[in-house]
């Protein structure tokens, strides 16, 4: 029984690594040009400890845009799962991903993209979207004349804007949700 509970104990402990992860994204989404010390100070690490995982900050910066990546995919699956049509699932799709905001918002000014798999990451996730918003237009949600891409970008663009709003404490995410739901969907006019 003492040997089971101290397995389950080390078990719970995160790793190095993981320390790492969770206090780059703590340090990084409050202060984006962090310095990689502060990051090991947080994660109660030395720099050495830190450079035996990640080789420098641009490694860092890459294995946390895959992280938010899962993390985004995660939560948009969870959220769309039991959507009952298109429209509902992209709407749901901002509730989900806005409240991500305070976590990796700071991904947006990184040079990510030009990682090869960061980059086809992010292709993968616009081609879902863009089948997604094809469902949408065959549902009568947007007009057949615009684009795909244009929506799509659309999309991305309003989720950006909600993640600056709630970073910036000018709305909840709840309200940024809203807001780019109604901006997609109606544009801003009265």
């Amino acid at each position: 029984q003492m040997r089971h509970n101290c397995l389950m104990t080390t078990k719970l402990r995160p790793t190095a690594r993981d320390a790492i992860i969770e206090s780059a994204f703590a340090v990084l989404s409050r202060d984006p040009g962090a310095s990689l010390s502060e990051i090991a100070d947080r994660a109660g690490v030395g720099r050495a400890t830190l450079h035996r995982h990640f080789a420098g900050r641009d490694e860092l910066i890459r294995a946390l845009a895959l992280i938010a990546i899962a993390e985004m995919d995660e939560a948009a699956d969870v959220a769309t799962r039991n959507a009952p049509t298109y429209a509902e699932a992209i709407r749901q799709l901002f509730q989900a991903l806005i409240p991500l905001a305070n976590r990796h918002s700071f991904l947006a000014g990184e040079p990510i993209e030009d990682d090869p798999k960061v980059a086809a990451e992010f292709r993968r996730q616009a081609e879902e979207m863009s089948e997604l918003i094809d469902a949408a237009k065959e549902e009568g949600l947007f007009d057949p004349a615009i684009p795909t891409h244009w929506i799509v970008q659309a999309f991305d663009h309003l989720l950006y804007a909600g993640w600056e709003s709630v970073y910036a404490e000018e709305t909840t995410a709840k309200q940024a949700a809203d807001l780019a739901w109604r901006t997609l969907t109606k544009g801003v006019g009265a």
